[in-house]
């Protein structure tokens, strides 16, 4: 049936974004900007910052049926079986009511070994959801976190509008992949948005999987953005990486936190260690696939590197927290605004025992809803009013 109303996608429905670019297809939401991808044209980190982890449309409108056409890429790695379709979550005036996958689009076909990557062509996709209450409402329909996703227009059964500023307070936060979402099952239940939502705020997720390394033009990305709070998750991903030693670490927090500064000298700042990962506790990366069971159709990582080589200044996540609370203990004694957050209080050892990352590095829905709780409680709640602005 052919809806009455129909709205090409406009930037002005889209939240959650740094830059809205125009495809052959329609808009596709990135979350960091052209100059900052220029900089570093990585095909990870392009993957991660075009999936819309956090992105939805906000429209205000009394129809009773919505359809999206969409455009989605999904991912094959290999011979392991199909990833599950990305979910779009639909809400109205805030409450999860519906959900709905995109089955086709475009095909990127990954080695995991090599890391190369082909794109296959496909067609756009028209997600339905209907029986939606009667009267003005605000619509909300959040795309999926870890599925690249061209917006080309909407159809409804009544007119649709972009809704006026809700107040809310902007909370942007940098993480790596569990703070993207990785291993969650929907877009509002990744620990960011269920933290978000519970406390009320406006979110800017700024997680990146694999790529919360400290990278200068993310700092000034965060720097030029609007924010009312600001957290950094930090640690997991410079130990995956082995990207650097004590050494250079250190300093390179105080750069990124340095350039942060420079456009919110004052805002509220939370600095969060690494949260519980056995494997990388007290054994330094990097950390690989574990290629026998990759054969096998399973994905499981394993840490390469080996205890003794903490002497050379290979960093632990045990090493990480420490240094990251030593400084901001030195920093806040000039910044009255920044503050420490250890990641073993959202997710820690007894949490691990009662609930395994799956593939030893990614928590399921079941945590990720546990970190986005206590981290709601612990940063915007009584025990932490600072962050919240009251």
């Amino acid at each position: 049936m052919t809806l009455a109303f129909h709205l090409p996608m406009t930037p002005d429905l889209i939240h959650g974004a740094v830059e809205i670019e125009r495809t052959d297809a329609g808009l596709l939401p990135h979350r960091l900007p052209a100059w900052a991808r220029a900089q570093y044209p990585d095909a990870q980190l392009a993957l991660a910052e075009a999936q819309p982890s956090g992105v939805r449309l906000v429209l205000r409108t009394a129809a009773t049926v919505v359809e999206l056409t969409a455009l989605p890429t999904k991912r094959r790695y290999g011979d392991m079986a199909p990833r599950p379709d990305g979910i779009y979550d639909l809400l109205v005036d805030g409450q999860l009511v519906q959900q709905a996958s995109a089955p086709g689009g475009k095909v990127m076909d990954i080695d995991m070994l090599s890391g190369s990557a082909k794109v296959r062509p496909g067609e756009t996709q028209r997600l339905r959801f209907a029986g939606l209450p009667p009267g003005d409402k605000t619509v909300e329909i959040w795309l999926p976190h870890d599925e690249t996703t061209e917006l080309v227009a909407l159809d409804a059964d009544a007119p649709i509008a972009p809704p006026a500023s809700s107040g809310k307070r902007r909370w942007l936060h940098h993480g790596s992949s569990i703070s993207q979402g990785s291993n969650a099952t929907n877009p509002t239940g990744i620990w960011p948005v269920v933290a978000a939502q519970l406390a009320g705020l406006d979110l800017l997720n700024l997680g990146f999987g694999g790529n919360a390394l400290l990278d200068p033009f993310t700092a000034r990305t965060i720097r030029d953005q609007p924010a009312d709070m600001i957290s950094l998750k930090l640690g997991i991903n410079i130990v995956n990486t082995d990207l650097m030693r004590l050494r250079a670490f250190g300093p390179a927090v105080h750069g990124f936190l340095d350039t942060i500064r420079e456009g919110h000298p004052t805002t509220p700042l939370l600095v969060i260690s690494p949260t519980w990962c056995p494997i990388h506790e007290t054994t330094p990366g990097p950390t690989m696939f574990d290629g026998k069971e990759l054969k096998k159709g399973r994905l499981l990582f394993r840490a390469m590197g080996n205890e003794a080589e903490r002497r050379q200044g290979k960093l632990t996540l045990g090493v990480i927290r420490e240094q990251l609370q030593q400084i901001v203990r030195q920093r806040a004694q000039a910044d009255a605004n920044i503050h420490y957050l250890d990641g073993s209080e959202l997710y820690g050892a007894s949490d691990n025992a009662r609930l395994p990352l799956p593939d030893e590095l990614h928590p399921d829905g079941a945590a990720h809803r546990l970190i986005g709780e206590r981290f709601c409680e612990l940063a915007f709640g009584a025990g932490m009013m600072f962050l919240s602005g009251r």
